[in-house]
C-alpha cells in the first residue's frame, strides 16, 4: 500500500481510540456531575465506570471468538455502530441503573475494536513494528485525554453530563464514515477460524500476562476514577480547572506512548519493568503531596507517562504469546485492563467510602502496582522469549 493510504488508515483507527478514550476518561470527569444528576452518591456513580469496564471484559474474547471468520474491516465498522448506540443509549439513561446498563453495553465493543485494529495496524505497518503500530492506535485513546475529555467535561459541567455522551456519538459517527472510506479492504486482513482464535486459550503466558495487566494496571485506575473529587477536595482545585488538568494528563499520556511504543519494540519485559517502577514511584509521591496543587497538577501528567509503558507492553506480549491468534489475544489486553478499570475505581471507591479520604487510593494503588510486578516476576520466570525482529525501515 503506498504511505499516504496507510497513513489514513492508521489515523481512522485512531480516531476509534480517540472517541473510546474520551467516554472511558471523560466518565472520570463528570462524576460528580453524574452523581448529583441522578440523586446519588459519588462513590455510588463511580459503579458506572465499573459497569463499562465489565462491558469491556465481558465483549472483548466473546466478540473476537463470535466474529473469527469476519473480515476484519466489517468487524471495525459493526464495533464502531455498537459503540456509537451504546452512547447514545447512555446519554438518554433516566436513572443510575438504567445508565449503568447503557455503559456495560457501551464497553462491549471496546476492547475488540482496539484488538481488531491492533492487529489491522500491524499488518500495515509491517514486521517489528508492532510496538509502534499499538502506539500509534493508542495515540487515539492519549489525544483524547489532551483534547476530547477535557472538551466533554466542560460540555458536561455547562449543558449536564448527557451532553458528554453526545459528543461521544458523534464521534462515533465520524469514525465509522473514516473507517468505511480509509481502512483497505486487504485479504489478509481477514479472519481466522474460532478453533484457530480459542487457540490464544491454551497458551499460559496469555493467562499470565492478562492477570499481570489486571492487578498492575489496577492502581492507575484506583486514582484516576476519582481524580475530580480528588482534586477539588483533597488538592483545593476549583471546577473550572479540572479541565486543562485532564488535559495535562492526556499529554502524559502521549509522551508515555511514544516512549512506551518505542521501548516494546526494544524490549516488552525491560518496558513492563520500567512501568512498574514509574508507577510506583508517581503514586507514592501523588499520595504524599498532592494535597498542594502544585505538586498534585505535574504528579497527574506524571501518571499519565507511567501508565503507557505498561499498556503496549501488556498488549504485544499478548500478541506475541499466540502469534496464531493475535485477534483474541490482543482483545484479552482490553479485557485485562478493564478488570483493572472495574477493580480499581472499585478498591478507590472503597478506600474512600471508609473515610480514609481521597488521597487513600494512591496507596492502595502502589500496593497494587507492586503485586502486579511480583506477578510479573512470576510469569517472566521460564516464558519463551521470542527471537528479536529488526524493524523494517522505508
Amino acid at each position: 500500500m503506498k504511505t499516504q493510504h496507510v497513513g489514513r488508515a492508521l489515523l481512522a483507527l485512531s480516531l476509534g481510540g480517540f472517541g473510546i478514550g474520551t467516554t472511558e476518561f471523560a466518565t472520570m470527569g463528570i462524576l460528580p456531575q453524574i452523581a448529583s444528576g441522578l440523586g446519588t452518591t459519588i462513590p455510588l456513580s463511580g459503579h458506572v465506570i465499573a459497569a463499562y469496564a465489565l462491558g469491556v471484559v465481558v465483549g472483548a474474547p466473546l466478540v473476537a471468538i463470535v466474529t473469527a471468520r469476519m473480515s476484519r474491516r466489517a468487524l471495525l465498522l459493526l464495533l464502531m455502530v455498537a459503540f456509537t448506540l451504546g452512547n447514545t443509549a447512555s446519554a438518554l439513561a433516566p436513572t443510575l441503573d438504567t445508565l449503568i446498563v447503557a455503559r456495560f453495553m457501551a464497553g462491549l465493543p471496546h476492547g475488540a475494536y482496539f484488538g481488531v485494529a491492533s492487529v489491522v495496524g500491524a499488518e500495515l505497518l509491517g514486521a517489528g513494528r508492532k510496538g509502534r503500530a499499538v502506539a500509534l492506535i493508542m495515540a487515539g485513546l492519549t489525544v483524547a485525554n489532551i483534547i476530547g475529555v477535557p472538551l466533554a467535561t466542560f460540555l458536561g459541567q455547562q449543558l449536564g453530563w448527557r451532553s458528554t455522551f453526545l459528543l461521544v456519538g458523534v464521534i462515533g459517527l465520524v469514525t465509522l464514515l473514516a473507517l468505511w472510506l480509509w481502512v483497505p479492504h486487504v485479504a489478509s486482513l481477514g479472519g481466522s477460524s474460532i478453533r484457530q482464535e480459542l487457540s490464544a486459550l491454551r497458551q499460559p503466558q496469555v493467562w499470565w500476562t492478562s492477570l499481570v495487566g489486571a492487578v498492575g494496571f489496577g492502581g492507575l485506575f484506583a486514582v484516576y476514577s476519582y481524580i475530580a473529587p480528588t482534586l477539588m477536595f483533597a488538592s483545593g482545585m476549583s471546577e473550572s480547572a479540572l479541565p486543562w488538568v485532564l488535559a495535562l494528563f492526556g499529554v502524559g499520556m502521549t509522551v508515555g506512548a511514544f516512549l512506551g511504543g518505542r521501548l516494546t519494540d526494544h524490549s516488552v519485559t525491560v518496558a513492563m519493568w520500567v512501568g512498574f517502577a514509574a508507577t510506583t514511584v508517581v503514586m507514592t509521591l501523588f499520595a504524599l503531596t498532592a494535597q498542594s496543587p502544585w505538586a498534585a497538577v505535574p504528579l497527574v501528567f506524571l501518571i499519565g507517562v507511567a501508565a503507557q509503558f505498561l499498556a503496549p507492553a501488556v498488549q504485544v506480549r499478548l500478541m506475541e504469546s499466540s502469534p496464531g491468534a493475535p485477534s483474541l489475544a490482543a482483545s484479552m489486553s482490553h479485557s485485562a485492563l478493564n478488570i483493572a478499570n472495574a477493580a480499581g475505581a472499585w478498591v478507590g471507591g472503597v478506600v474512600i467510602a471508609a473515610g480514609y479520604g481521597y488521597l487513600a487510593p494512591a496507596w492502595a494503588a502502589v500496593v497494587m502496582t507492586l503485586v502486579g510486578a511480583a506477578l510479573f516476576a512470576v510469569a517472566n520466570r521460564g516464558a519463551p522469549r521470542p527471537a528479536p525482529v529488526r524493524a523494517e525501515h522505508a
